[in-house]
């Protein structure tokens, strides 16, 4: 898919990332749709125009998250996504993130490359101390993203988050800026 020219609010050597925009909305969600064999039972990204468009508008509009696209360098493809929710400021100056990649992408390492640039963003810019990471225990390619970027495996807890029809189980992971050394 071509793409035009962007500005990145991070770069590595093969990904960069930006914020969502409404006009992602073809590529998004068909990267979403051909990836369903991947994100499931995980993750339900928006596979229509209509959900895209409201789910877009909530990382743009509310304060309290921030959504990521990790684009290719090369090409400027969607690889995939990342978002910090439930942004929380004054003493506690945490986030929760979510991500999924795209199936064209996954394996590749785009994914550890841009989670290393939006972990980046938001211990600097975005000036959070913690970020988490809730992991349905079977999702081993979640959980080895994870572990890659040097979270810690904090608890679990049981009936945590409604997924697919139900209260499911979930690991939580951790990162705060002394970790990072």
């Amino acid at each position: 898919m071509a793409h035009p020219p962007s500005r990145y609010l991070a770069e590595g050597p093969r990904v960069g990332i930006r914020p969502f925009t409404l006009e992602d909305g073809p590529e998004f969600t068909a990267r979403a749709r051909e990836s369903k064999d991947l994100h499931r039972p995980w993750l339900f990204p928006p596979d229509t125009e209509e959900a895209y468009a409201d789910y877009a508008g909530r990382l743009i509009d509310d304060p309290a998250r921030a959504g990521f696209l990790v684009c290719e360098r090369d090409g400027g493809d969607i690889a995939g996504f990342i978002n910090i929710n439930n942004i929380v400021r004054g003493g506690f100056q945490c986030g929760a993130l979510g991500y999924g990649a795209f199936a064209h992408a996954a394996g590749r390492g785009l994914m550890r490359e841009g989670l290393e640039l939006v972990i980046g963003y938001a211990f600097g810019p975005l000036g959070l101390h913690r970020l988490e990471i809730n992991v349905q225990p079977g999702n081993a390619a979640s959980i080895a993203l994870a572990r890659g970027a040097g979270f810690r495996l904090e608890g679990f807890s049981p009936a945590m988050i409604h997924v697919d029809g139900a209260w499911r189980d979930h690991e939580r992971w951790a990162l705060t800026t002394e970790m990072r050394g």
